[in-house]
């Protein structure tokens, strides 16, 4: 198969050699004035293989919006990507992976303890009916269960 080459990072990824779980530089873009932004793809699922389910991917994305900001001043997002497989985080002015990887592993605990999603009415969320905390809760447990993993991103064979 012939791809061509794209604007976006993640497109030119070749997501039949990644191995999930995993955390992954993905690129740093520096600003007028100096500022250096990191973003991280924190895959949970292999692609093209599994998926997160929306409710819980969605409450996951609340639960990780919200607690990852009691462990670092420097995020600036964490998103989900549109496949479900995972999502983007973005820090600014820090680069450091293993303080990433253990930005993560706190907020995934935070998850792990949660009793209720965050904003997730209607007035806060667009789509309030599609929670599932137990379903975050799950997939946080799933990727926390293979930390030792994170750091492989490519399959070796």
């Amino acid at each position: 198969m012939t791809t061509e080459k794209t604007n976006v990072e993640s497109f030119d990824l070749d997501h039949t050699k990644v191995v999930a779980p995993y955390v992954r530089l993905a690129g740093t873009k520096e600003g007028a004035k100096g500022d250096v932004v990191t973003k991280y793809d924190i895959r949970f699922k292999q692609p093209n293989k599994e998926h997160m389910v929306m409710p819980a991917l969605h409450s996951l994305e609340h639960l990780m919006a919200d607690r990852i900001r009691n462990h670092s001043d420097a995020v600036v997002d964490i998103s989900p990507m549109g496949c479900q497989t995972g999502f983007y985080v973005a820090f600014m002015n820090y680069d450091d992976y293993e303080g990433v990887l253990a930005i993560l592993e706190k907020t995934l605990h935070d998850v792990l303890a949660a009793t209720s999603v965050p904003a997730c009415n209607e007035v806060q969320c667009g789509w309030a009916a599609s929670h599932s905390l137990e379903g975050a809760q799950e997939l946080a447990k799933q990727f926390l269960d293979k930390r030792d993993e994170w750091h492989i991103v490519f399959n070796e064979q």
